[in-house]
């Protein structure tokens, strides 16, 4: 079995206790328009082109046997949908411009690079983290990740957005030390409305593992300018998080840090221009959470 992933990203300290590496699987049904990791939403090879790198030499136009890669007016244009992800151009780049993210990788490879920091997460008390994308879009590569670190005796935290069908959720609890269960708003029609994700299945979903396993799941809340950038709404989720009774809230102030993979992607991005947060922005609200008697903190 395989699992599409984008990278394994490895002494990672912000997605879970210790140590840990961090598996990006492919594939998300949420489309939140604030996503730092655009590339993982669709579970094919992303093409990435770096404008700022690309010389211009026309070596990728002539190399590409679907023909859909062009030169107008000194600019590179793309076909995206003729692509056949064939990695032609990014193997012939000479500037290293073009790249592809996103690779069928077994289950069995993954685990022998995840295996490499054993030691450091027995050290640390981490081990490894599956992140995305949403994981659970790929259910079966998920679940037999979870069996093989099970074997090796590795503690495993899930981010995820919730919205899968709650049996894929409840099946593999016994097998996810953490859940770092991402709340954009309060409120179902909010949810769907801006992220285009199923709001009543994720806060359903959010209720029934609190129910089970509440001292797993660390809520993971984007503060995000112009979205849910205010006391009222941030307040709401804290009081959701309290009366479920998790573990704890982690407040994630916005950045750009994926701004750049827009364009590379040669989408829009409809934040531009939304000027970062801190955490000592999110002050007020971390002492709201404490003060509810829920440890909330600003970061992951």
């Amino acid at each position: 079995m395989k699992a599409n992933i984008m990278e394994i990203e490895r002494f990672a300290i912000h997605d879970g206790p210790g140590i840990r590496s961090v598996v990006f699987l492919q594939g998300c049904p949420l489309r939140c328009p604030w996503c730092a990791n655009p590339e993982s939403q669709e579970i094919k090879p992303q093409l990435m082109y770096n404008e700022e790198k690309c010389v211009r030499c026309g070596t990728c136009v002539r190399n590409c046997p679907q023909h859909a890669i062009k030169i107008e007016n000194f600019k590179l244009e793309f076909d995206r949908d003729a692509c056949i992800h064939c990695k032609t151009c990014e193997n012939n780049c000479p500037a290293g411009a073009i790249n592809f993210i996103g690779d069928a990788v077994s289950i069995d490879d993954i685990v022998t690079e995840v295996l490499k920091d054993k030691p450091f997460y027995e050290e640390s008390n981490g081990g490894v983290t599956i992140s995305g994308g949403e994981p659970f879009v790929q259910y079966n590569a998920l679940k037999a990740l979870l069996n093989k670190f099970f074997e090796e005796d590795i503690s495993v935290a899930v981010e995820t957005t919730g919205d899968t069908h709650w049996k894929n959720i409840e099946d593999l609890i016994p097998y996810i030390d953490y859940f770092l269960f991402d709340l954009k708003f309060p409120t179902a029609n909010r949810i769907s409305l801006v992220t285009k994700g199923n709001g009543e299945r994720i806060l359903e979903n959010l209720k029934k593992l609190a129910s089970k396993a509440p001292e797993k799941i660390t809520l993971r809340v984007p503060v995000i300018p112009n979205y849910n950038y205010d006391e009222r709404t941030i307040r709401k989720i804290i009081d959701i998080g309290a009366e479920l009774k998790v573990s704890q809230i982690h407040l994630l102030p916005y950045h750009t840090l994926g701004v750049s993979k827009y364009d590379q992607l040669g989408k829009e991005y409809d934040l531009k221009g939304s000027k970062m947060l801190s955490k000592e922005d999110l002050k007020d609200l971390v002492d709201y959470g404490n003060s509810k008697g829920i440890h909330t903190q600003a970061g992951g």
